[in-house]
């Protein structure tokens, strides 16, 4: 096939279009055009008085030898690269079973590859699946009663089933893990739009059912999935894994444990740290939710309300370098989405955003934040991070009136420096409920500072961001790991042999993408090693 890239035409463009302009591009007639796939889709808002929709096509054409020929100068026209993901080989398969510990998407893609190769892996979840879980998360919402086993962290699918499920990835992939898998998301129900939007989302509605056909795969391929089931503590003989102890008192023999733990298993940390096992402690973030109307967002990004089909509800994505050394950027931006309770310790109040697929809510949110780094911590424990995130985690807990509420502020007050009172324009999705506040009483310090110097600036790139109105949520605490778990270059811890950290609770990812491309990893390193044991 041939590669078309930069084929523009107007975002709100007729179907035949694509053909005519692939017509138009190649010098060709209508007949001797075969077939197309489309590859990449993207939306140009640059112009809002020209917003344009700009694709990277493969095309199979009659005599496609001779075409490429003929512009072998034109760099926007070139062979089809190969998008395929090869298998890795693996030796004799003997011996007993790996334990994946984890749902998430490290841990379904490790196990997923496993299985696909004949390993039958054990995939282990603390919490429930995730028909299940749902029930204990509405609770939670509803009536501020948690489950710290059954909640938007833990659980089947980990905490990516409660997001807006993005797949976009800042990682280079030469051998197509990406593409890998999308490709399984939609084998597993996605929509067939995710292989080609360059902006991909799944929806928190079509994770659900996606995470259930994927751990249906792994049990046709010989896997098994257990639920409840949660790992605290590892048989060690010789300096090598020799089981899995789950629930304090059931062993499962093996030789080889991935830990695809999510970034909030802070009590399997802890063990990890009893053990022995090297663990640092890593840079993350800490800030808030901030909340919008939608059609701000839209009119500050198209200059036009979003169109549905042809123009979904914008996205953006800040960064400021602030004059005090620190930065503060936009993250896990959630269009037409709510902000949610994400707790998983009692007495502690975390947020998050979500977004079904449809992204039809009235209010746009993005997380907020500024970065830590282990100088923060006043601690040189690899822990540390953690002390740190639960202390104002508790302080928000506390702010919002002991009961799940989570404390807001107006972002003119923010700004000014005054307590909140009341509310605005803008509806705070969250639930339970929302207690007024000075955000100042539950944030670091420097984070305030760094965000309102942030703010101002921010808006001066995106109109109305920095609006009276908009609502601010704390704390959002919980945006990557807060240690990593060293591993080597055959992905196995160095101070135990068989025990592979990996995802993003083990510090080596962040994102869907990421994670689940950090599990296909581990699964190809595992067959390296029985490779080189056949």
């Amino acid at each position: 096939m041939i590669r078309l890239r930069d084929i523009t035409l107007p975002f709100d463009h007729k179907p035949d279009a694509l053909a005519a302009s692939i017509v138009k591009r190649l010098n060709i007639s209508e007949r001797e055009l075969l077939d197309f796939t489309i590859i990449r889709k993207s939306i140009d808002a640059r112009r809002k008085n020209n917003i344009v929709a700009v694709y990277t096509i493969d095309v199979r054409v009659k005599n496609e030898s001779e075409l490429l020929r003929g512009f072998s100068q034109d760099i926007r026209i070139s062979p089809a690269p190969c998008m395929s993901y090869r298998m890795p080989t693996v030796g004799d398969i003997h011996g007993l079973r790996p334990v994946v510990v984890g749902s998430g998407p490290c841990g379904l893609f490790a196990a997923l590859i496993l299985a696909r190769l004949g390993f039958k892996p054990i995939l282990i979840e603390r919490g429930k699946d995730v028909k299940s879980r749902i029930k204990d998360v509405r609770n939670f919402w509803r009536n501020g009663e948690l489950d710290p086993e059954s909640n938007v962290q833990f659980g089947e699918g980990g905490a990516g089933t409660f997001s807006d499920g993005k797949l976009t990835s800042q990682i280079k992939d030469k051998h197509n893990r990406s593409r890998k898998v999308v490709e399984e998301f939609v084998k597993a129900g996605a929509p067939e739009e995710i292989l080609y939007q360059a902006r991909p989302h799944i929806g928190t509605d079509n994770l659900v059912k996606i995470v259930k056909n994927l751990r249906s795969g792994i049990i046709s391929l010989g896997g098994q999935v257990c639920f409840e089931t949660k790992l605290t503590g590892i048989e060690i003989r010789g300096g090598k894994v020799a089981g899995a102890i789950v629930n304090d008192s059931e062993n499962i023999e093996t030789d080889t444990i991935v830990l695809a733990l999510g970034h909030s298993a802070r009590d399997t940390f802890e063990m990890l740290h009893r053990l022995g096992i090297p663990i640092e402690a890593k840079p993350f973030s800490i800030g808030v939710r901030i909340e919008h109307p939608q059609d701000v967002i839209d009119k500050a990004q198209y200059g036009r309300p979003a169109s549905g089909e042809f123009l979904g509800p914008a996205e953006y994505k800040l960064v400021h370098h602030c004059e005090n050394g620190r930065s503060a950027y936009t993250f896990c931006m959630c269009p037409g989405g709510e902000v949610i309770a994400c707790s998983s310790e009692a007495g502690g109040v975390v947020t998050n955003g979500m977004s079904f697929y449809s992204r039809n809510r009235p209010n746009a949110n993005s997380a907020l934040l500024a970065g830590v780094n282990p100088r923060d911590f006043a601690s040189t424990d690899p822990l540390a991070g953690i002390a740190f995130q639960r202390k104002w985690e508790r302080k928000a807990f506390e702010i919002g009136g002991n009961n799940y509420f989570a404390p807001v502020q107006l972002v003119g007050d923010f700004l000014a420096g005054r307590p909140s009172n009341s509310l605005g324009r803008v509806v705070p999705s969250y639930r339970p409920g929302t207690t007024p506040c000075d955000l100042g009483e539950c944030l670091p310090g420097f984070v305030v500072e760094t965000l309102r110097l942030a703010i101002p600036q921010m808006d001066k790139k995106l109109k109305g961001f920095s609006m009276n109105d908009a609502v601010m949520t704390a704390v959002e605490s919980r945006s990557s790991s807060p240690i990593r778990i060293i591993r080597d270059r055959t992905f196995q811890s160095p101070a135990l042999e068989g025990l592979y950290p990996a995802g993003e609770g083990a510090g080596y990812a962040g994102g869907i993408i990421s994670t689940a491309v950090d599990g296909i990893k581990t699964a190809e390193a595992i067959c390296g090693k029985t490779l080189k044991m056949a």
